[in-house]
Formats: C-alpha cells, sequence, structure tokens
C-alpha cells in the first residue's frame, strides 16, 4: 500500500502572521491508494500526544464545516493530529445530500481515513462526526469495533425532524465503542428525553453533553459560532476517554 500524499495548502498573504494565533495551517491530504478515495485537511499539532481523530460532516455539509474547523483547531492544540474528511459521497457531488445508497461507501471511506491517519497517529484513533457522519461513525463501529477507540457523535440524528417513529437506532444494540454524544436542547432531529433513552439501547460506555439553547447545528450557523463549545468538547473528550 502506498503511503498517503500530503499536499501544504498555500497560506494566504495578507500582511505577517499574527503572534495572538496559535492555529497552524491544515494541509491538503489525499490518500488515493484506497478505494474509496481520503480526501480532507489534516491539522498537524504542534506538540503531538500520540492521538488520532477523524471529523466527517453532516449530510449537507463538507469538511470546511465551521464546527469541524473549530474542533479541529481546539483538538490540534492539545496535542492530536486532525484529519477533517470530505465523505465518498462529497467528493463525488459538491452539493445536495448523500443518496440512498451512499452510506455503505462513506462507512468504507472513514475506515480508509482511520487506517490513512495511522501513519501518523501511533496511539489510539477516534472517530468524531456532525449528524450524517456521526451516524455512519458509529455504524462502522457497530459493524468493526477496532475501527476506532471511541466516538465523538455531534447532533446524533435520532430521527428525522417530526418523525419521532422513525428511528435510527438498529445498530446501537451492538455498540461496544465508548461514545460521546454532545447534543442540543433544541435539536429537531432528536429531544434530550429521547436520546436518553436511545442511549440506553447501547451496551457500550456513553455519556451525553448537552448544549442549552443549541440546535441542530450546535450553534454555529453561518458565522456564527458557539463560544467556548470546542474547548468544552475537548475536555469532556479527555476525561470520558480516560477511563
Amino acid at each position: 500500500m502506498k503511503s498517503p500524499s500530503f499536499f501544504k495548502r498555500r497560506p494566504k498573504t495578507e500582511g505577517p502572521p499574527s503572534s495572538a494565533s496559535t492555529h497552524s495551517t491544515p494541509q491538503v491530504f489525499t490518500d488515493v491508494s484506497s478505494d474509496p478515495f481520503v480526501r480532507g485537511l489534516l491539522h498537524r499539532p504542534a506538540n503531538p500526544n500520540g492521538d488520532g481523530l477523524v471529523l466527517s460532516h453532516g449530510a449537507g455539509s463538507n469538511c470546511q464545516s465551521p464546527l469541524l474547523v473549530a474542533l479541529a483547531e481546539t483538538f490540534a492544540e492539545a496535542g492530536y493530529f486532525v484529519l477533517r474528511v470530505d465523505l465518498p459521497y462529497r467528493q463525488d457531488r459538491p452539493y445536495g445530500p448523500p443518496g440512498p445508497g451512499d452510506a455503505k461507501r462513506d462507512r468504507a471511506g472513514l475506515k480508509n481515513a482511520v487506517a490513512a491517519l495511522k501513519n501518523l497517529a501511533t496511539g489510539r484513533l477516534f472517530l468524531g462526526g456532525h449528524s450524517y457522519g456521526g451516524r455512519q461513525s458509529s455504524m462502522l463501529c457497530a459493524e468493526q469495533p477496532e475501527s476506532a477507540a471511541g466516538l465523538l457523535l455531534l447532533s446524533y440524528p435520532l430521527h428525522p425532524p417530526r418523525k419521532p417513529d422513525q428511528l435510527r437506532t438498529q445498530h446501537f444494540f451492538t455498540l461496544h465503542t465508548p461514545a460521546l454524544f454532545v447534543e442540543g436542547t433544541r435539536d429537531p432531529f432528536g429531544s434530550i428525553a429521547e436520546i436518553e433513552q436511545a442511549l440506553k439501547l447501547i451496551p457500550g460506555k456513553t455519556k451525553l453533553l448537552t448544549v442549552e439553547g443549541a440546535g441542530h447545528d450546535l450553534g454555529f450557523k453561518g458565522k456564527a459560532t458557539h463560544e467556548g463549545l470546542s474547548a468544552r468538547i475537548l475536555k469532556e473528550s479527555q476525561a470520558f476517554f480516560a477511563g
């Protein structure tokens, strides 16, 4: 298997770098030795702790999602190699949601992303994803528990809005990978009470982190950001996955 290829994104040249900024410019990351390909942006930590995190986006988004960017920067500052990936369906189509037949291939793409990141991160590998990306990550781990040491599930889409009877929990019964769920209290894809009930189906270790007043976007909508949320998620993740 060929080694993944890395290409450094050209930084903007609008003046000297600010000494106040601690964020390094992410690198374009591609691995075409696997099928599906791995494509995304890699955040390299200044002081690696050995662990790595693959982050994937929701159904209507891509790896440039403001939520994923904020999390990647925060986790990289804490020593993690972080790879924000475009899922295979997004590589094929720049816009629109995944199709009915895309899910299996998207899970294969996540598996390949974890394998590619292992070339850099020598410690634990985590899978994280927003909405659809988190759902596919959890399904992959239910099918193949060795895929990741833990799951960071952001706004898990428990059911379609206003359709609480269409639960997406079939794989929960075989999910043994430790999973930290981050849910807004105003998420139409699942209330906190519904999420709490669903977590009882999971035999593995779980924890629920609630974000007061946040919807499915967890406060990251357009140019808006939820101040301090990424740091809070990092702190909760470190404590949860330490045990």
